[in-house]
């Protein structure tokens, strides 16, 4: 076992790995070890200025679970565009969950909207799902209000999957697009840009938000399509 490993059991927390293993499905629980987000940032934090992070991060894939999420979080402490944009690049294939994937918040990248916005197109033409997922994440997450722009719209569309994991990212930015940009979003829901199932989703997501209207949510319901 490494050191770095020792360390994550010594912050084990049984019932909260039980808890975890549940959330995510596709990794086998054995490879859970039941670190909370808080210790893990921490330790993130502790282990920027050690002399194991380099050769941590070069050693890829992770056993656990919890290492994977500790190497997102040094990936989020990366001070430099272009050297957390490689980092990315060499760390996303082994991404195997959505909720490593969505953990991520490279802040730096907002350094550069339009380096940033190319890079997440690259991503969204991967063939690894959660690649694909993080495009979509960091698109929802850095490109909303008045950075919300009709390509963005038009490149989630053209995405074809019967991904789960992918979708559900795809219905959860159009139900915080709606939210922020109701006038831009709302005619690709009237004109079923979408599959049926993240139309509905979408929809469904949309009208559990406290940020869509009671009118909206009125008219989206008349939206919804009746699957036989």
């Amino acid at each position: 076992m490494t050191e770095i490993q020792k360390r994550l059991f010594e912050l084990q927390d049984l019932k909260y790995r039980d808890f975890s293993a549940r959330l995510i499905p596709t990794v086998d629980k054995d490879r859970v070890i039941g670190v909370r987000v808080p210790a893990l940032r921490k330790f993130a934090k502790e282990l920027e200025k050690s002399d194991l992070k380099s050769e941590f991060m070069k050693t890829l894939p992770h056993k656990y679970t919890e290492e994977n999420n500790l190497h997102a979080f040094l990936i989020e402490r990366i001070k430099d565009f272009d050297e957390c944009i490689s980092a990315l690049d060499d760390f996303l294939l082994f991404v195997d969950n959505w909720a490593t994937c969505d953990s991520m918040s490279p802040k730096i990248l907002c350094k550069d909207y339009e380096k940033f916005y190319e890079k997440i197109v690259e991503w969204a033409g991967s063939s690894h799902t959660y690649t694909v997922r993080f495009a979509i994440i960091m698109l929802m997450r850095y490109f909303m209000h008045e950075r919300l722009d009709e390509k963005h719209l038009k490149l989630l569309s053209g995405i074809k999957t019967d991904e789960y994991y992918i979708n559900m990212a795809i219905a959860w930015y159009l139900a915080t697009a709606l939210a922020s940009n109701w006038d831009l979003v709302i005619p690709y829901i009237e004109k079923r840009e979408f599959s049926i199932w993240i139309h509905n989703k979408a929809i469904q997501k949309a009208i559990e938000s406290y940020r869509i209207t009671p009118e909206q949510k009125e008219y989206l319901r008349t939206l919804k399509v009746k699957i036989k």
